[in-house]
């Protein structure tokens, strides 16, 4: 079993990535992308009852007072995933990541009929150490979707939190308020964001982090 060398920490924050296997796909229609979200932002509750497959609504209930992970930021992309966590509980992101990943993979192979893993089994996780890595990490996921070309305008790339970050969305799933507290309003962030021009002075902010999503 591969050893994690990066420590799991209450109270640490984490830039959290993972990828298909083989680079394949793990979206491919804007359902996948929504069960996704859906299923994340329901296993970061402490023992979530039932399974979300068994769950009688579609509508998922965040209660802030169990939540063993704060999701303060994601992106997906068709064949990786972005999150920026705060763990809040002992061993909080392990239980997290494998229960949501198994809900998910478990949707994705009944909907094709099909067997098997699809996401990498051990995912990636960076410590954030300071503010100023802690807003720039955010900045950087909401930015894939941009710096990869698939999108030219980020409002209106809908699989990422950055719509929720200025106001064009409510998603009571993400902590939100743990970046925009430093910033005046979300306006600011969201120049902080689009003001970027040059991207590789955030990707040498976090060069660090040894990100190989596209190698």
């Amino acid at each position: 079993m591969p050893y994690r060398i990066t420590p799991l920490v209450t109270d640490g924050y984490y830039h959290i990535y993972n990828r298909g296997i083989a680079k394949h796909k793990i979206f491919a229609t804007p359902r996948d992308y929504s069960r996704f979200i859906q299923t994340f932002s329901y296993y970061q509750i402490q023992n979530p009852k039932p399974k979300f497959s068994q769950r009688s609504s579609s509508l998922i209930k965040v209660d802030a007072t169990k939540k063993i992970v704060d999701i303060l930021c994601y992106c997906l992309m068709p064949n990786h995933f972005h999150l920026l966590i705060k763990q809040t509980q002992d061993s909080g992101i392990s239980e997290f990541m494998r229960k949501f990943i198994h809900s998910y993979t478990k949707y994705w192979n009944t909907k094709r009929k099909i067997q098997g893993p699809l996401i990498q089994a051990m995912f990636k996780a960076v410590i954030i150490e300071n503010d100023e890595q802690l807003t720039h990490i955010s900045r950087y996921i909401h930015l894939n979707p941009l710096v990869s070309g698939i999108v030219k305008d980020l409002n209106f790339y809908p699989w990422s939190s950055y719509p929720t970050y200025i106001g064009l969305e409510d998603n009571s799933a993400v902590a939100k308020e743990e970046i925009l507290n430093f910033f005046k309003s979300s306006k600011d962030y969201e120049k902080f964001v689009l003001d970027q021009a040059d991207y590789g002075i955030t990707l040498e902010l976090l060069k660090h982090s040894t990100l190989d999503i596209n190698e």
